[in-house]
C-alpha cells in the first residue's frame, strides 16, 4: 500500500465532479495530503465497443494525457502535489478497489453528473460505494464548496459506533478549527428513549470540549418516517449555513435505525451541504 496519504476524486470533468475538487483543496492542506484524480473509462459503454484494440490504447494514452495536463493546472493553482490515475471497468468497482489500494484519507464524490455516473452514484448502486468504502466518505451533490469547515452537524443515534463518528469530528474540527453542532433527533414519544439520547448528547458535547473545541447542542422531535428525519436534519444543517453533515452508513439496534438504509439515501442524495458517510467498523 502507498505509504502518502491521498484524498482520492474520481473525475469525468463536469461540473460536479470539478466542485469535489475544489472541496478538496482545504483538505488537502489541513491534512498533509496529496491529491489523486481518479478518471475510469466505463468498458460496459457501448461507445467503447466500437474501437479495436489499437484505438483503444491510444484513446486511454489520450486519457492520461488530458488528466495529467490537468492536474498539472491543478497543482499549481492549489500549491498541493496531484497524482492522476485511469482505470478501465466498472465505475463503483473501480473507485473502491483503488481507493483500497492506495493510503486513502477521503474518497470525495460529485453525486450529480453526466447521466450514467449519476446512475451508478446515486441509483442501484449508491449503498454498494458508501458501504465498502473503507475511508469517510464525502458527497457533493449542491454547489456550496467551502475553503474551511467551520461548521459541522452532527447527529446522534444511541448505536454501538456513535464513538467513530466522533472520533472522526472531534478530528476535522482540530484540522479546521470549527465548531462541532451535536443533533439529537427524536422519532418517539418514549421518555426512557428521550432521556438516554439527552444524557448521551451532553457526554459528547462534554468530551468535545475538553478537546478545546466549541461545540452547540439541539434537540430535534420529528414524525417517524425516514424522510421527514432526513429532511429535518437538512433543514437544520441549512439554517445554521453548516458546511458538513457527518453520519454513519451501517447501524445494528432498532434504536438506531433512523441513520441507515433510506435515511442515509435520503440525506446523501438530497443534502446541498457536503456529506461524510463513514462505514462503522467491525
Amino acid at each position: 500500500m502507498d505509504s502518502r496519504r491521498h484524498i482520492l476524486i474520481p473525475i469525468d470533468f463536469s461540473e460536479q465532479s470539478l466542485l469535489a475538487l475544489e472541496q478538496s483543496y482545504s483538505m488537502a492542506r489541513m491534512t498533509n495530503s496529496e491529491i489523486t484524480l481518479l478518471h475510469i473509462i466505463l468498458e460496459n459503454n457501448p461507445f467503447w465497443g466500437i474501437f479495436n484494440a489499437e484505438e483503444k490504447e491510444e484513446a486511454v494514452e489520450k486519457f492520461h494525457k488530458k488528466l495529467q495536463d490537468f492536474a498539472e493546472v491543478v497543482s499549481k493553482k492549489s500549491g498541493i502535489r496531484v497524482n492522476t490515475i485511469v482505470e478501465k471497468g466498472k465505475l463503483i468497482d473501480k473507485i473502491i478497489e483503488v481507493s483500497e489500494r492506495m493510503n486513502t484519507r477521503f474518497l470525495i464524490v460529485g453525486t450529480i453528473v453526466k447521466d450514467n455516473f449519476k446512475e451508478k452514484i446515486i441509483g442501484t448502486n449508491a449503498s454498494k460505494l458508501v458501504r465498502e468504502a473503507k475511508c469517510p466518505l464525502i458527497t457533493i451533490k449542491g454547489n456550496k464548496t467551502t475553503g474551511d469547515t467551520k461548521k459541522i452537524v452532527l447527529p446522534l443515534d444511541l448505536s454501538k459506533e456513535t464513538n467513530q463518528k466522533v472520533t472522526q469530528a472531534v478530528q476535522l474540527a482540530r484540522y479546521f478549527k470549527s465548531t462541532i453542532y451535536v443533533v439529537s433527533v427524536a422519532t418517539t414519544k418514549d421518555s426512557h428513549l428521550v432521556a438516554r439520547m439527552t444524557s448521551q448528547m451532553e457526554q459528547v458535547r462534554k468530551h468535545i470540549n475538553k478537546q478545546g473545541l466549541d461545540c452547540e447542542t439541539d434537540f430535534i422531535k420529528v414524525g417517524a418516517s425516514n424522510a421527514s428525519v432526513a429532511k429535518q436534519l437538512q433543514d437544520y444543517a441549512y439554517g445554521i449555513d453548516a458546511d458538513l453533515m457527518i453520519i454513519m452508513t451501517q447501524q445494528e439496534d432498532a434504536i438506531s435505525e433512523h441513520f441507515v438504509g433510506s435515511t442515509a439515501k435520503e440525506i446523501i442524495n438530497n443534502s446541498e451541504i457536503p456529506v461524510m458517510s463513514i462505514a462503522p467498523k467491525s
